[in-house]
């Protein structure tokens, strides 16, 4: 019986060092703050990343100006992933980031949304009547002084001479995808979101793209928060910019520009 024991323990710490098993003192577990509108991507990235690692990654998932207050406050996180490099600026300038940590990892667009599937395309541009699609129904947009999905909408609307006409129909949502969700019930017939929030929800239609030059660049900057220094954070950032996140952010619609 001892042979036996001996035989099973060299055969699990063969495993070990071949690499088939994860060792528990080798897994850590990280907490990733990152943009609403990465829900759907990330879901597939915390899956995919704890399978190929053994490590335990923590997503939390919010509008990117109340995740990055919280980290301004002291939250726990490990890893964060900007809709906006302006609140990526503000941790860096506090001293919040890793120096050296700090990448853009994805891109987006803006486009505007209709309640159903089947809603007619509009051309959007200065000359469109966008109070008068609205209606008086409501249009949907994360806050427009706060979370960038809201504050890049309403910087195009503003330069396309749009914003004074419809801003009194305007119900804000704590982020995009609550944006989304106001849209996708008929809460508001219209509603501005990301390009990639619209691939994720099956009752709205696209029914128009706004301009790239009407808003500042929609860049997705990721870093590593000061503080706890583990191989794990590293580890995410690196697999962030590999193959497998590429494959999960493309196919809800981003375009990665980090290599």
């Amino acid at each position: 019986m001892a042979h036996a024991g001996l035989s099973a323990t060299l055969t699990v710490t063969g495993a070990i060092c071949a690499g088939l098993l994860p060792t528990s003192a080798a897994a850590e577990q990280i907490t990733v703050f990152a943009a609403a509108s990465m829900t759907n991507a990330m879901a597939r990235i915390e899956q995919d990343f704890e399978a190929r690692t053994g490590h335990d990654l923590v997503v939390s998932l919010a509008g990117t100006s109340v995740l990055a207050r919280q980290i301004q406050q002291g939250a726990p996180a490990d890893i964060f992933i900007s809709a906006n490099a302006d609140w990526m600026d503000a941790l860096e300038q506090d001293g919040l980031i890793e120096p050296g940590t700090r990448f853009d990892l994805l891109a987006n667009a803006l486009v505007l949304v209709a309640h159903g599937k089947d809603a007619k395309p509009v051309a959007i541009g200065p000359d469109m009547d966008l109070a008068g699609l609205v209606g008086d129904g409501r249009m949907a947009m994360a806050l427009v002084d706060a979370v960038p999905a809201g504050i890049y909408g309403k910087a195009s609307l503003e330069s396309l001479g749009l914003w004074d006409g419809v801003a009194p129909a305007v119900v804000q949502a704590d982020n995009v995808r609550a944006a989304l969700r106001l849209v996708a019930s008929g809460e508001a017939g219209l509603g501005i979101v990301y390009a990639t929030d619209a691939v994720a929800e099956k009752d709205v239609s696209v029914i128009g793209s706004f301009p790239a030059d009407s808003h500042p660049p929609i860049v997705y900057p990721a870093a590593d928060i000061a503080g706890r220094d583990l191989p794990a954070e590293t580890e995410f950032l690196d697999y962030l910019r590999g193959p497998e996140a590429r494959e999960a952010f493309e196919q809800q619609g981003f375009v990665v520009m980090a290599r």
